[in-house]
C-alpha cells in the first residue's frame, strides 16, 4: 500500500524557499513605503511653493522660515497642511525672490514620519539632502 503525502524533507525545502523569498522582498517593500511617504511631502512642498509665489506677487516679499509660523501669511488654515505623514512644522521655505524659492521637508523618523530631508528646489527637482 502506497502512502500519499509529503515527506518532512520536502516540507522543509518549501519552508526554506518561502523564507528566502520573504527575506528578499521585505527590504524592497520598505523602500517603496518610504518613497510613498516622501511623495506626500513632495506634493505638500509644491503647494507651499505655489502659496509663497502668490504671496510674493501680492506683497513683493518672500515669506521664509518655518511654514508653521507663517500659515496665515501664506493663506493656509491650521488643517490645510496636515497629511498622513507630514504636517506644516516639517517644512521650511528659503529663497530671496520668486525665481529661487526652495521648500525643505524634514522627517525625524519618529512614529510615522520617515527620517531624512528632501528639498524641492527652484527648478522643480526633488533632491535628498
Amino acid at each position: 500500500m502506497k502512502k500519499k503525502g509529503f515527506t518532512l524533507i520536502e516540507l522543509m525545502v518549501v519552508i526554506l524557499i518561502v523564507g528566502i523569498l520573504a527575506a528578499a522582498s521585505i527590504p524592497l517593500m520598505r523602500g517603496r513605503i518610504d518613497s510613498a511617504k516622501w511623495a506626500e511631502a513632495n506634493a505638500m512642498a509644491g503647494t507651499i511653493k505655489s502659496a509663497v509665489r502668490v504671496t510674493y506677487a501680492e506683497s513683493g516679499s518672500i515669506t521664509t522660515g518655518k511654514v508653521s509660523d507663517n500659515l496665515s501669511t501664506l493663506g493656509f488654515s491650521a488643517d490645510d497642511l496636515t497629511g498622513t505623514y507630514f504636517e506644516a512644522a516639517d517644512f521650511t521655505v528659503g529663497g530671496t525672490d520668486a525665481t529661487d524659492i526652495t521648500v525643505t521637508a524634514t522627517g525625524d523618523g519618529n512614529g510615522k514620519t520617515p527620517s531624512g530631508s528632501y528639498q524641492l528646489e527652484a527648478d522643480g527637482d526633488w533632491v535628498k539632502q
